[in-house]
């Protein structure tokens, strides 16, 4: 259904090409004058032409017509995808969603797209959004692209099959995918589909530097997956449609034959997905806490050093064996935007409250941390070596960016608890200082 390969790791090159079309990439040079099969070079770059070659993003797609035929694009209905955050007032308050809603509307991927929440601007190349996508029905003779940025797609409820100018790529739940700026995609789905999706507008996800744990852990790069070239040739009496996702905008076009006749590519920029159970993870033996940090699969870097735009972290299941310790994670107030959402599971730092295919947002600087139950047990547990998370998987977006919620986010999705800051309303004194004292 879906063929993938491994890639060799991130910045490296690599080709593929149709089974079908032996012989499809040009040898010696990517524009001869006749490319074999009477086929059209194309490049697609993901970065500026003068990038040092260690971030130099591009690949060369040869295809049966070129992307550029298609008619004047028109705007196109928007819905719930915005990039306005200033259509509502600020609100610093600790958030929680309910299970956003599926299945309600017969929708695609596209119509189904809602914006929760962003900070930044896709005109100046700088800033993040954060969508979320409720879909039932297949995209039909309609592809998108988005000009704006990258999608890390998450999905919660359903298996995607992604159709994508490079080849196709099937994304199940505990795994994730990322359709880079540029790239055309369909998306067929298999029932009822629900997941997340973190934007970034101006850099791509790489993984993160290492720094002192060394050449091994977290993800390998040969553990991502990229797609086999294929193709379809055929015509669409009614016309293909073309979707752009342009400055926050959508427009669409028209053109007659399907954008997915690409019979085969090389270069160092393609669509590709990870499966979130090979993450290897790094965690503390002795006591305290390492910084979640640690917990990161991908991140997009803002020109500051060791500071990223968004970082995307897991919390997989491990052992805990930390002793003299307060184990779960511990309250604090962060200079950065964190965002979670629960794939499947049970969070271990709640014990209620967050549910699969529902989110948190604790913006910059707001308290957070444990609920009352959570701490009450932790500090009186026995302090044994523990798996924790087992049959979870939570996920975090994490930006240095201020976050602004939408108008769907606070409103219209109806699914905003609203008492979620009852869970540390039970949070007692526990100050002993004569007892302290007298130690």
């Amino acid at each position: 259904m879906a063929e993938l390969k491994y890639m060799s790791g991130f910045g490296n090159e690599f080709s593929s090409e149709d089974p079908r079309c032996p012989g499809a990439l040009p040898e010696g040079q990517n524009t001869p004058q006749v490319c074999p099969y009477g086929l059209y070079a194309e490049q697609i770059s993901g970065s500026a032409f003068t990038c040092p070659r260690s971030s130099n993003k591009r690949s060369w797609l040869y295809r049966i017509l070129p992307s550029v035929r298609h008619k004047p694009f028109k705007p196109y209905e928007q819905k719930h995808l915005t990039h306005n955050w200033d259509e509502v007032e600020p609100d610093p308050n600790q958030m929680l969603w309910n299970p956003f809603l599926v299945g309600e509307k017969k929708q695609d991927f596209v119509d189904g797209l809602n914006t929760l929440c962003g900070g930044g601007d896709a005109k100046s190349r700088n800033g993040i959004a954060i969508h979320i996508y409720t879909c039932s029905v297949s995209m039909i003779d309609r592809c998108m692209f988005n000009s704006d940025g990258d999608f890390l797609i998450v999905p919660q409820q359903g298996k995607l099959l992604i159709l994508t100018e490079f080849g196709k790529i099937l994304v199940e739940p505990n795994e994730i995918c990322v359709i880079q700026q540029g790239m055309r995609f369909s998306v067929e789905v298999f029932g009822d589909s629900r997941g997340y999706i973190l934007e970034v507008f101006g850099v791509h996800f790489e993984l993160p530097d290492l720094g002192p744990i060394g050449a091994n852990g977290l993800a390998y790069p040969r553990d991502f997956l990229t797609p086999v070239a294929w193709y379809e040739d055929r015509t669409v009496a009614g016309g293909y449609t073309v979707i752009s996702k342009y400055q926050g905008k959508l427009f669409s076009a028209k053109q007659d034959f399907s954008p997915f006749n690409v019979v085969g590519w090389h270069g160092n920029y393609a669509p590709y997905k990870y499966n979130l159970d090979k993450f290897m993870v790094i965690n503390c033996v002795a006591f305290d806490h390492a910084d979640p940090s640690v917990f990161t699969v991908l991140t997009a870097k803002s020109p500051r050093p060791g500071v990223a735009i968004a970082d995307f972290a897991i919390l997989p299941p491990r052992w805990v064996v930390a002793e003299h310790t307060f184990r779960p994670p511990y309250y604090h107030r962060n200079c950065m935007s964190e965002f979670m959402g629960l794939i499947k599971g049970f969070y271990e730092a709640k014990d209620t409250g967050l549910q699969p295919g529902g989110a948190t947002l604790h913006s910059c600087m707001i308290p957070h941390g444990p609920d009352d139950n959570c701490f009450e047990k932790a500090s009186n547990c026995k302090l044994e070596p523990e798996r924790v998370a087992d049959g979870t998987m939570a996920f975090l977006f994490e930006s240095s960016l201020s976050l602004a919620v939408t108008r769907w986010g606070l409103q219209t999705c109806n699914c905003l608890d609203k008492e979620y800051y009852q869970c540390w309303q039970m949070l007692r004194s526990h100050f002993t200082p004569l007892q302290q004292s007298k130690k």
